[in-house]
C-alpha cells in the first residue's frame, strides 16, 4: 500500500492511525464497517520487521507517543520515503484457503512518500524547454508573480550560451528553491516542481537539485539551443534537468511503484477554503485542482498512458481521502466529498480508469474534536469543540473553543463565492486522554480499511 499526500495533509497521522486501529482491534475499537471485524474473521495484527532494509522505518512509536502524551501534539511529519510492515492474521471464509488452513496471514507493507514527489512524474514527458515554458507561466501568474519578479529578473540577465558559473547557478537554484518553499508553506499552493527541491531527503545539497527554469527559451534560435555546449548555462541546466528525470524520478518509480497494489492519496480541501482574503482562496483552490490533475495523470492505465509504458504498475484501487473531516460539522462531510469529486471530475473524464477502482471518503485519521448543538439567534446549530494552541509572552496556552466553522460548498466555487463567504476552519490539537494500547478516535478509518484491505481477507 502506497500512502501519499501533499504537505500537511496528514500522512503521518493517517499511517499511525491505520496501524493503531489494526493492532489494537478488540480493545474497544470501532471498525464496524470493516467486514473482517464485523463478520468475526479478523484475529489479530502485529508489526513485523520490514523486508526492505534500505528504506527508513516509519517511526510509529514516536508518532503514537506524541499523540498519547500528557500534552498531546501532532507527530512530526516525514520528509522522505519510509516503510512499515504488518502481519494480519485472519480466518479465511470464502477463498480456497479455508479448505487448507484454519487461519491465514496477510502481509501489509505500507510505504509513505511525499505527494510532491508524485507531482514530478509529468516532467518525464517534457523537454527542458517545455518544462521551463510551463513553469514560467506559473511564475508570472498571480499569486506567484509578486514573489517571482526578482528571481526572473536575475535569470533574464544571463547569457544562456555563456560558460556556466557554478557558484551563480547554485545561488539561483537556492533562490528558486526558496520560492517553492514560499509557494507551498506561505501561500498554501500545491503545484511544486521539482518536488524534491522542498523535500530532498537523501539528495539534500546534491548538484542534481541545482537547476531552475530558464525564461523565454522560445525566443532562442532552435539550432543554437540544440548545439549549446554542455559547459554553457543553458547546456548545464538542460543536462541537470535530464539527469533529474532519469536518476531521481524514474528511479524512484521503478524501485517502488512496481510493488504497489493499492494507493491512497490524502488531500486537504479546507485550507484553501480558509484563504479567502484578496482572492487567495480562489487561487489556492485552482492550484490544488491543477495538482490533483497532475497526480491523476500518474494513474493513466490505458495503453497510451505514460505511467503504464514506463512502470507497468499493478495498482487496482485508488482511494482519495479528504482529510480533516473533524474540523467541520458532520453534515459538511458529504459536501466535502462532493467538492473533491468536482475537483477530479475533469481528469477522470479524460483518463482511462478501466483497470482501477476509485473511491473518495471524508476522514479524520485521528479525531481532534467533539460535536454537539448550540443556539445562535434563537436557532439550534451544529458546532464542534476542540483544543487550540496560542503563544503569548513565549508561553504556550491551550484553550478549549466551541464554534461553527462554516459551510463547505458542494461544487467548485465561483468568483463571488470567495468575496461573500467567511470560514473559520482552524487547526486543533489532538484530544487529551488517548493511550498507546487503545484505538485512536477517528472518522471513517474503518471504511478506509474496508476499501483497501477487505477483499484481501476473504
Amino acid at each position: 500500500m502506497a500512502v501519499t499526500g501533499l504537505s500537511r495533509s496528514g500522512k503521518t497521522a493517517f499511517i499511525t492511525s491505520l496501524v493503531n486501529q489494526l493492532i489494537t482491534e478488540g480493545n474497544g475499537s470501532q471498525l464496524s464497517f470493516f467486514d473482517p471485524v464485523h463478520n468475526g474473521n479478523f484475529i489479530a495484527a502485529k508489526r513485523v520487521p520490514q523486508k526492505n532494509l534500505a528504506i527508513p522505518r516509519f517511526n510509529y512509536d514516536k508518532a503514537i507517543s506524541s499523540l498519547t502524551s500528557e500534552l498531546p501534539t501532532w507527530p512530526e511529519p516525514t520528509h522522505g520515503i519510509s516503510e512499515l510492515r504488518l502481519a494480519i492474521r485472519y480466518q479465511p471464509q470464502k477463498s480456497l484457503l479455508k479448505y487448507t488452513a484454519d487461519m491465514a496471514t496477510l502481509t501489509l507493507d505500507i510505504t509513505d512518500y511525499p505527494g510532491e514527489w508524485l507531482l514530478d512524474l509529468p516532467m518525464l514527458k517534457q523537454t527542458y524547454e517545455q518544462w521551463s515554458k510551463q513553469t514560467q507561466i506559473l511564475l508570472t501568474t498571480s499569486p506567484r508573480a509578486e514573489y517571482s519578479q526578482s528571481f526572473l529578473a536575475k535569470v533574464a540577465t544571463i547569457d544562456p550560451f555563456e560558460e556556466a558559473d557554478e557558484e551563480l547557478l547554485a545561488q539561483l537554484s537556492k533562490e528558486y528553491t526558496e520560492l517553492l518553499h514560499t509557494f507551498r508553506y506561505q501561500l498554501g499552493l500545491s503545484v511544486i516542481q521539482p518536488g524534491r527541491f522542498i523535500l530532498p531527503a537523501e539528495l539534500a545539497n546534491a548538484p542534481i537539485l541545482e537547476f531552475f527554469p530558464f525564461p523565454n527559451l522560445t525566443n532562442i534560435d532552435g539550432n543554437d539551443y540544440q548545439n549549446a555546449s554542455d559547459n554553457s548555462f543553458i547546456g548545464m541546466l538542460r543536462a541537470r534537468f535530464l539527469e533529474y528525470k532519469e536518476e531521481v524520478v524514474k528511479k524512484f518509480y521503478r524501485q517502488h511503484f512496481l510493488r504497489f497494489d493499492r494507493q491512497i492519496v490524502l488531500a486537504d480541501c479546507l485550507t484553501p477554503l480558509n484563504s479567502c482574503s484578496n482572492n487567495g482562496g480562489a487561487e489556492s483552490f485552482a492550484d490544488l485542482q491543477l495538482a490533483i490533475d497532475m497526480i491523476l495523470e500518474s494513474y493513466s492505465y490505458g495503453k497510451s498512458g505514460l505511467f503504464s509504458r514506463l512502470f507497468s504498475p499493478k495498482i487496482d484501487k485508488l482511494l482519495f481521502a479528504v482529510t480533516k473531516a473533524d474540523h467541520v460539522t458532520s453534515e459538511q462531510h458529504a459536501p466535502m466529498v462532493s467538492l473533491f469529486n468536482e475537483l477530479i471530475f475533469k481528469s477522470k473524464h479524460h483518463i482511462n480508469f478501466e483497470a482501477i477502482e476509485m473511491k473518495t471518503l471524508a476522514i479524520a485519521s485521528v479525531r481532534s474534536t467533539t460535536s454537539g448543538k448550540s443556539y445562535h439567534d434563537g436557532q439550534q446549530i451544529s458546532v464542534i469543540q476542540g483544543i487550540t494552541q496560542q503563544n503569548e509572552c513565549s508561553k504556550e496556552i491551550r484553550e478549549k473553543i466551541t464554534l461553527f466553522p462554516g459551510a463547505v460548498p458542494e461544487k467548485l466555487p465561483k468568483q463571488e463565492f470567495w468575496q461573500q463567504s467567511a470560514f473559520n476552519f482552524i487547526n486543533f490539537l489532538p484530544m487529551s486522554g488517548m493511550t498507546i494500547n487503545k484505538p485512536l478516535p477517528h472518522i471513517r478509518m474503518d471504511q478506509v480499511l474496508q476499501f483497501l484491505l477487505a477483499d484481501k481477507m476473504i
